[in-house]
């Protein structure tokens, strides 16, 4: 067991929780205390002992039921019905893969998976759920076909789209009718739940079979996820899209409290000669409580001009949104979007509490097309050199969000130069990797010559460490 708990550190380790040894002692001791056969209990004690944000759960339930998957209960000898059931299904041996070839009928199986779902037997739902994946799945042994093709296979054979309707119908004949409307609402949302727990059952069984079949550190590989602050901007699907939207808030709110403690802590202002020399008195004239004048730390301004062309918008959306929950660290922020024209978009942040809302009214209503609509870094440059320079100042930080790629036009990086001699800082945040630069139509290079940096800036964990960086600054 303890070998299997090491790589199940080492694996959480590799998918991006930060688990020190402390914790991972801290683990083992809690499992003195408790019963590990228990595997609620134990899934519980690693968690609490090991994950230190809710953001980092996923990841770790995915780790967790790859390496304990062979230690969940399947229909297996201690089961008193195992001879019954094997009998049943075909099986020999199903922890090495499983297989078709039971007995039972779809709509059979349908049937007394109605019937359980009723009663909710989940010792019997645990039985029916490895009886589909055998009869259904088509697993077979050292086959590189994923768990999710498997589970789409049991899923349509089941149809669980009939099964809820046939829940409501034998409720129906049962006379098990709720008479308001609240209460029907009610019964069928519990339906659900049921059926998404059988789903779970269904994929808990396939993993299972996999892991035996392949070895835990393959599957571990194979279902590895990245953590939110690490999901690529550029790439990212529709649901680690809305769990970077949900990781967003609470990742500036901590950031903000360290950044304003950390300034606290280094602009502490300069030595007070007479003040020491009076509070030394009290010492016998040893200067034994230097005193310091109170510091007046100066916050910078932020200028954003981003990119909103083609795939680089859903990265310029959540730089603006991050940047403007931060905006407690800055004096001032204003902001600009382009693709071949560029517009102010200060207004709508101004004008509304919601930043998600905000953004979403720059992608709809900013002014940002000047003539065809593809991206013209070196005309948007120019026209905001033109409207702005004079508004720049060495208060003023200003950070440029694109890949700069610019369909082959004039760069005009004079531009960035110019602005370089007036403002305090000027920052160049690219989503795309480093080995990208320079390819193609990007002329990063041209920009970056004059920039105090160019950062790779993919996804939440690198914006952080900018945003850091420059609120430090």
């Amino acid at each position: 067991m303890l070998d299997v708990l090491q790589g199940f550190v080492h694996e959480l380790r590799d998918a991006g929780l930060p688990v020190s040894m402390t914790e991972n002692l801290d683990a083992m001791r809690a499992l003195e205390h408790l019963d590990i056969s228990d595997r609620e209990v134990f899934k519980a004690a690693l968690g609490a002992t090991l994950v230190k944000h809710h953001r980092h759960r996923p990841a770790f339930d995915t780790v967790f039921d790859v390496y304990f998957s062979l230690y969940s209960r399947g229909v297996d000898a201690e089961d008193p019905n195992a001879e019954e059931w094997e009998a049943l299904l075909g099986q020999q041996g199903e922890a090495s893969g499983g297989g078709a070839g039971g007995e039972l009928s779809r709509e059979e199986l349908a049937e007394m998976l109605l019937t359980a779902l009723m009663t909710m037997d989940r010792d019997e739902l645990r039985r029916l759920a490895a009886a589909a994946v055998s009869q259904f799945a088509g697993m077979e042994p050292g086959r590189p076909v994923g768990g999710t093709y498997y589970l789409y296979r049991t899923l349509r054979q089941l149809d669980l789209d009939e099964l809820s309707a046939r829940l409501v119908g034998r409720a129906r004949e049962e006379g098990d009718v709720p008479a308001d409307a609240l209460a029907a609402r009610l019964q069928a949302e519990e339906f659900q739940t049921r059926l998404r727990e059988l789903r779970e059952l269904i994929e808990s069984e396939i993993r299972r079979r996999l892991v035996a079949d392949r070895g835990v550190e393959a599957m571990a590989r194979t279902l590895r996820k990245p953590l939110p602050e690490d999901v690529d901007f550029m790439h990212a699907s529709r649901e680690e899209m809305l769990a970077l939207q949900r990781a967003i808030y609470p990742l500036t709110r901590s950031l903000a409290a360290r950044l304003a403690q950390r300034r606290r802590r280094r602009h502490r202002g300069s030595l007070d000669f007479r003040k020491t020399v009076r509070a030394s008195l009290s010492y016998g004239g040893v200067p034994a409580e230097p005193k310091f004048r109170h510091p007046h730390p100066s916050r910078p301004e932020i200028m954003v001009v981003a990119d909103i062309s083609g795939s680089v918008a859903s990265f310029a959306r959540f730089t603006l949104q991050f940047v403007y929950a931060m905006a407690s660290q800055f004096s001032k922020v204003r902001s600009w979007v382009f693709i071949d024209g560029i517009d102010e978009v200060t207004r709508f942040f101004q004008d509304s509490d919601d930043v998600t809302d905000a953004v979403h009214r720059v992608n709809t209503e900013a002014d940002v097309v000047w003539v065809d609509g593809h991206s013209d870094y070196g005309h948007a440059f120019s026209a905001f050199h033109d409207r702005h320079e004079r508004e720049v100042t060495k208060k003023t930080s200003l950070i440029f969000l694109g890949d700069a790629r610019n369909n082959y036009h004039a760069s005009q990086a004079w531009v960035l130069g110019s602005l370089r001699e007036r403002a305090r800082h000027v920052y160049w945040l690219n989503p795309e990797p480093r080995g990208y630069w320079d390819t193609g139509d990007s002329i990063m290079a041209d920009y970056a010559s004059f920039c105090d940096g160019a950062y790779e800036c993919r996804n939440l964990r690198q914006l952080e460490r900018f945003v850091t960086a420059i609120a430090d600054g």
